[in-house]
């Protein structure tokens, strides 16, 4: 009794616990810039950054920030079906004189059928509007840039967060540095949340107890 105690206690402290904000989406820190040179009388100078006039105020730089349009849309259907038959039979006829003629030919028969018939349906459809302001954290060579962020909301029944991380291309960020998450790519988007709501939608303990050892 001792031991199955243990093991409900051991299976309920995740329960319990709840979900947490995952580490490594925090805001990236703008990189240190370099020491202004001495003016010289030139009118362009590296140090000081450049940005193409047709660039505008777009997010370019390792900080700075744009917002994520969450636009996902997902719809999945899967269908499977099986069915199986197969029967079999043999028979003996004992002759009809001699010391086996006592034996009943109906006794001597034997036949065996089985079959199968399984199907199965599963659907699922997902959504996800709302917006989240991410950094950048790392701009590449190729014209590409590493973004990541996080929103946190707490509420009256608990806390929500959302958190999102990908690889955007520069030029897709429109003039209000917006970009779509359908854009991004290897995009990496976590919804979750905590309090007496998530927790109230989740199987008890005790319930995922009895379902982990349960063989049926």
């Amino acid at each position: 009794m001792r031991g199955v105690l243990i093991a409900a206690l051991a299976l309920s402290s995740p329960a319990l616990a709840g979900p947490k904000p995952k580490p490594g989406f925090e805001a990236a820190v703008p990189t240190t810039q370099p020491a202004p040179r001495v003016a010289d009388g030139g009118i362009f100078s590296v140090s000081a950054g450049y940005a193409p006039l047709h660039d505008g105020r777009r997010a370019r730089a390792v900080g700075d920030p744009l917002t994520i349009m969450l636009v996902e849309r997902t719809t999945t259907a899967k269908s499977a079906g099986s069915k199986t038959q197969r029967g079999g039979g043999f028979g003996i006829t004992p002759p009809t004189a001699g010391p086996l003629s006592f034996l009943n030919p109906n006794a001597l028969k034997a036949s065996g059928e089985s079959s199968f018939n399984g199907q199965g349906n599963a659907s699922q459809t997902s959504s996800l509007d709302g917006e989240v302001t991410v950094t950048i954290a790392e701009v590449r060579p190729n014209g590409t840039a590493l973004v990541r962020g996080e929103k946190r909301l707490l509420l009256s029944q608990g806390q929500e967060w959302i958190q999102f991380a990908g690889i955007v291309r520069l030029a897709d960020i429109d003039a209000d540095n917006r970009i779509a998450s359908s854009r991004v790519a290897d995009a990496r988007i976590e919804y979750a949340g905590d309090g007496a709501v998530s927790r109230a939608s989740r199987q008890g303990w005790l319930s995922k107890f009895f379902s982990a050892i349960s063989p049926f």
